[in-house]
């Protein structure tokens, strides 16, 4: 796996260790068909992103970016129409105005429900960010200020849907929006993969077809060949400095699904009357639609480093989510460290492994929309891109580091030996 050459490479410049090396070949040698089947995942999705493309003519002309009011900018309606039909969906809203997930489904949200409204959640809380967003976790300016109130399921304690709970829960006419978050955020519980979502959506609408399927799909496009507006989600919204922006979109969100709530979501994100039709792109559409273009591939080493740090960590015995060897709902890797001295060396190496700042050391500090001090390794070339090689923490018990992202399989290889000898210097493993 490793030549002569590669690891004189690795011992002399990154102090990669001849037990780390050994590791790390075994490892990438038993997940052989994993990596395959991730290589026919991605086919299948680059040539859906191709086809999207070609279908809608994408020219040169589309790149030109807007300023000002941003009317009749072809490129950003092009992109939009690209993304519906890479997504299956009736319409898009894709913005650099939107500056994160989170922004991203404050605006759904928003713009999708009245005073009055509840937001139900069959999966337990959701992300630390948005849980300020919708006043579980009072902040300035929540949805619950302007009487739009929140209900939830835990799952149960294999991780699956409450369906009976679900079920009683829908009871309650006040609410108008279910909330389905894929990832984990900073849960110790399996990602949902497209089609559990799916089954669970079909459950909804059999009982209340009223109701809106919203799914957060951060860290989770193009895992799969199919999203979730694939098996009924009304709403699927993510953020372009994670998987769909392919690490070259320098800021944005996305909103695909039906037309009516898509637009609904628009006049949220600029003003009544307008919607779709103001937001200039100020040049960033080309990175936009590249980035697009790249993303199955960049996802796709993605996931190769979460499978490859899985298994590394399996192998010394270390709990993780998801393991090495099942099908993924997203990118995440989560690995139970059990302290904050093995969270923080991890983190410290992931940064040693950056194109950016690896020189810096990163620190738990006190980040705005948490509850705890986290801390966060990424030297990337976005500030925050997730897609790119990132790992980070909230430091309390028990002691879980989510790493993501790599642009590409080799980066996120290298950044995992060097966290893992990090550790080990440290005599932590």
């Amino acid at each position: 796996m490793y030549d002569d050459k590669i690891a004189e490479f690795l011992r002399e410049n990154y102090g990669i260790s001849e037990e780390i090396l050994g590791l790390a070949e075994k490892a990438e040698t038993a997940l052989k068909d994993r990596f395959e089947e991730a290589d026919r995942i991605t086919e299948y999705n680059q040539y859906k992103v191709l086809h999207a493309m070609q279908k809608n003519r994408l020219s040169e002309a589309h790149f030109v970016g807007t300023t000002g009011y941003g009317y009749n900018d072809l490129g950003r309606d092009t992109l939009e129409q690209i993304y519906a039909d890479v997504f299956h969906a009736e319409a898009g809203l894709v913005r650099p105005q939107v500056i994160s997930g989170t922004h991203a489904l404050t605006v759904a949200l928003a713009g999708n429900l009245r005073p009055g409204d509840e937001i139900f959640s069959p999966c337990g809380l959701p992300y630390d960010t948005l849980q300020g967003v919708i006043g579980i976790r009072p902040e300035r300016g929540c949805l619950a200020e302007y009487g739009i109130t929140y209900s939830q399921r835990e799952l149960l304690t294999d991780g699956s849907f409450d369906y009976e709970g679900i079920r009683e829960a829908l009871k309650n006419k006040k609410i108008r929006l279910v909330e389905i978050q894929r990832s984990r955020g900073y849960a110790w519980r399996e990602s949902f993969t497209v089609e559990k979502i799916g089954e669970l959506i079909a459950f909804i609408k059999e009982i209340r077809p009223d109701v809106i399927c919203m799914v957060d799909n951060c860290y989770g496009e193009f895992v799969e060949t199919i999203e979730p507006t694939d098996v009924g989600a009304d709403l699927c919204v993510g953020s372009l400095i994670k998987n769909p922006g392919g690490g070259l979109a320098p800021i944005g969100g996305y909103i695909v699904g039906r037309e009516e709530y898509v637009d609904n979501a628009a006049y949220r994100l600029t003003s009544p009357g307008m919607g779709k039709e103001v937001g200039a792109t100020l040049g960033v559409t080309p990175s936009f639609i590249q980035g697009l273009f790249m993303a199955p591939q960049v996802v796709n080493g993605s996931l190769k480093g979460a499978m490859f740090a899985a298994k590394l960590f399996e192998e010394l015995g270390m709990e993780v989510l998801p393991s090495s060897n099942v099908k993924r709902g997203d990118i995440v890797q989560s690995i139970m460290m059990k302290s904050p001295e093995k969270v923080i060396a991890f983190c410290e190496g992931i940064q040693k492994g950056a194109p950016v700042d690896s020189y810096v050391t990163p620190e738990p500090w006190d980040m705005p929309g948490y509850d705890c001090d986290v801390i966060m390794a990424a030297g990337a070339f976005v500030q925050g891109a997730s897609i790119e090689l990132s790992a980070d923490a909230p430091i309390k018990p028990p002691y879980i580091v989510y790493m993501q992202g790599g642009l590409s399989w080799h980066h996120a290889k290298i950044g995992i030996m060097t966290g893992l000898q990090t550790m080990k210097d440290k005599g932590l493993i």
